[in-house]
C-alpha cells in the first residue's frame, strides 16, 4: 500500500498526474470514497495529464454510467457504479472488453465490483476530518498488472507520502 495526503484539489490533481504518467492501455483504476472525497476531481487531474482536451468537459458519469474521452494520449472510460444494483448490470457495461481495446478505465465506486474488474489499481480517497480541503488518499492493487510500476510508482508519489 502507498499512503499519501493531499491538501488541496490541486494537490489530488497532481497526484492523479503522476499516476496517469504510468498508466499503460487497459489499466483499470478504481476509485473508492465517500460522496465528495474527491474521485471526480482525482478523474480531472488524470484525464488533463493524459491530454483530455479541456472542451471535454470532465464530470461525474452518475447518470449516463460512463464517459468516454478520446482526445488524450490514451482514450479513458469514466465509468460510475453507484446506482447500479447487481454484478450483472456492472458485467453489462463491458468495461473489461472496453479497455482491452486499448482504453484505460477510471471506475468511481468499483470498489463494490471488485470480482468482475478483476486487476487494478485502487485509490481510496477519504475526507480529513480536521481539514476540509485535504484527502487521505491509500493506493492499493489487486492483480499483478502493477507489478513492474509498483516501484516507481512509489517513487514518484514519495512527496505526498505519509510515511
Amino acid at each position: 500500500m502507498i499512503d499519501l495526503r493531499s491538501d488541496s484539489v490541486a494537490t489530488t490533481h497532481a497526484i492523479a498526474g503522476v499516476i496517469a504518467g504510468l498508466v499503460r492501455p487497459r489499466d483499470i483504476i478504481v476509485l473508492a470514497g465517500d460522496m465528495g472525497a474527491g474521485k471526480t476531481a482525482f478523474t480531472v487531474g488524470f484525464t488533463r495529464a493524459l491530454g483530455v482536451s479541456e472542451e471535454d468537459q470532465v464530470s461525474s458519469p452518475t447518470f449516463t454510467l460512463v464517459h468516454s474521452y478520446n482526445s488524450g494520449r490514451i482514450p479513458v472510460l469514466h465509468a460510475d457504479l453507484y446506482r447500479l444494483n447487481s454484478m450483472g448490470e456492472v458485467a453489462d457495461l463491458g468495461l473489461r472488453e472496453q479497455v482491452d481495446l486499448g482504453a484505460v478505465a477510471l471506475v468511481e465506486w468499483g470498489d463494490v465490483a471488485a470480482d468482475v474488474i478483476g486487476d487494478s489499481l485502487t485509490i481510496e480517497l477519504s475526507h480529513d476530518e480536521d481539514d476540509d480541503d485535504a484527502r487521505d488518499i491509500v493506493i492499493s492493487v489487486e492483480g499483478h498488472g502493477w507489478d513492474t510500476r509498483w516501484d516507481k510508482l512509489r517513487e514518484s508519489l514519495r512527496q505526498w507520502s505519509v510515511h
